[in-house]
């Protein structure tokens, strides 16, 4: 098998393997009692917290532990409406998002609609960028939220979310900034980035964590609704019994990411700009997002997207599998719909071009061997399906 779907989902790493070992056997307590038992279990999430912390250069007192991406999301725009409405019961307010955003976001901006909330859906560039100025163009007097991704989980465009928080912040400083950072957490240097967002969604199975795990950043001194309400885990914030291995595992997981970054993210360059350029060699390809001299700092470093005029990507995705090659036909998450990709729409393909998509996510555990491999498998997938030959 050549795995080449990290976007969807990481392998878990042995190191974070092991430190859930203990907690689902004999380190059993309960972390909110107090006897020594539950204090090891207590003392193991202080420790994930911190390991969490380091890689937003934040502190972890300002990291709260959910099940995972799609409930920080949730928390952060819901707990930013109801914090808002607390103070305005006269107005339902104004939410600025972006119109590639994952559903997580853009589902719960419905709901929100629903309740009476207005959303303003900043469209990309052609390389799915957003800028400081079109946000700061869509701010009202009622807008309350930003909510901006770090890293687009389809075509890997990383958006510029520090320079966009500074320039609300010059306008208005009591606009919520959120980011959606569950794609970049981990892959990318964010160290600098708590100081500007005051709020953060990630996931722990994109960096080698395991599954049902993530957090919420929230910035020090931010009043914000909880998203679960009953015990007063997680400082009050997120009520419900910890899930103790797998934020051990998390944990783990985040300091080997703090400490392998830079290594893992050269590597990842060299495999993606390699099947970069093997796939530009078949015929009426298109590379999906920021792919220019110089621009490497705009992609994250395992993602290959490309639209292959002539194709369905889903039936190249069947044969892939036959070959031992997992893939996916943009987002995961949407594997299987009816409907092009949001994304690749909101980027000026069209209908054809992007039911034609496929992405690759690659990760510095893959070789060049399993590249080239895959890249001559592509190619000779790609002939077979423009030639009408399927299975």
């Amino acid at each position: 098998m050549i795995y080449l779907d990290n976007a969807a989902t990481t392998k878990i790493e042995e190191p974070a393997f092991n430190a859930m070992l203990p907690f689902l056997k004999e380190e059993y307590g309960n972390a909110s009692a107090v006897y020594e038992l539950a204090r090891r279990s207590k003392k193991a999430i202080f420790e994930a917290r911190k390991n969490a912390a380091s890689l937003i250069g934040a502190m972890p007192s300002e990291i709260f532990f959910t099940s995972g991406g799609t409930e920080s999301d949730n928390w952060a725009l819901c707990g930013a409406y109801e914090t808002f409405r607390k103070k305005n019961t006269e107005s339902s307010g104004h939410i600025i998002t972006t119109a590639i955003e994952h559903h997580a976001i853009l589902h719960t901006a419905q709901y929100l609609e629903s309740l009476g909330v207005s959303v303003t859906y900043l469209k990309p560039d052609h390389e799915g960028l957003i800028t400081a100025a079109q946000v700061t163009e869509a701010i009202r007097p009622d807008t309350f939220l930003v909510s901006v991704m770090t890293a687009n989980n389809e075509i890997g465009t990383i958006e510029p979310v520090c320079e966009i928080a500074d320039a609300v912040r010059g306008i208005r400083k009591d606009i919520l900034i959120h980011t959606d950072a569950v794609q970049a957490f981990g892959q990318i240097n964010l160290q600098g980035i708590a100081k500007h967002a005051d709020l953060l969604s990630a996931s722990s199975h994109k960096l080698g964590g395991p599954k049902g795990v993530g957090i919420l950043f929230i910035r020090d001194g931010i009043k914000f609704s909880p998203f679960m309400r009953g015990g007063m885990q997680e400082s009050g914030r997120r009520a419900g019994t910890e899930n103790v291995a797998g934020i051990a595992g998390f944990g783990e997981a985040c300091k080997l990411a703090f400490a392998g970054i830079d290594s893992k993210i050269s590597a990842e360059i060299l495999l993606r700009d390699r099947l970069i350029a093997k796939l530009s060699d078949i015929t009426d390809v298109i590379i999906n997002g920021p792919y220019n001299a110089g621009d490497y700092l705009k992609r994250l470093p395992g993602n290959v997207s490309v639209c292959i005029k002539g194709i369905e990507g889903e039936s190249a995705l069947i044969m892939l599998d036959r070959e031992g090659i997992c893939a996916s036909a943009g987002s995961a998450c949407a594997t299987g719909a009816m409907e092009p990709s949001h994304v690749l729409k909101a980027i000026g393909r069209s209908d054809d071009e992007a039911k034609g998509s496929l992405r690759f996510t690659l990760s510095h555990h893959n070789t060049m061997e399993e590249i080239d491999k895959a890249a001559g498998i592509i190619a000779e997938i790609v002939e077979k399906l423009r030639n009408g030959k399927n299975f």
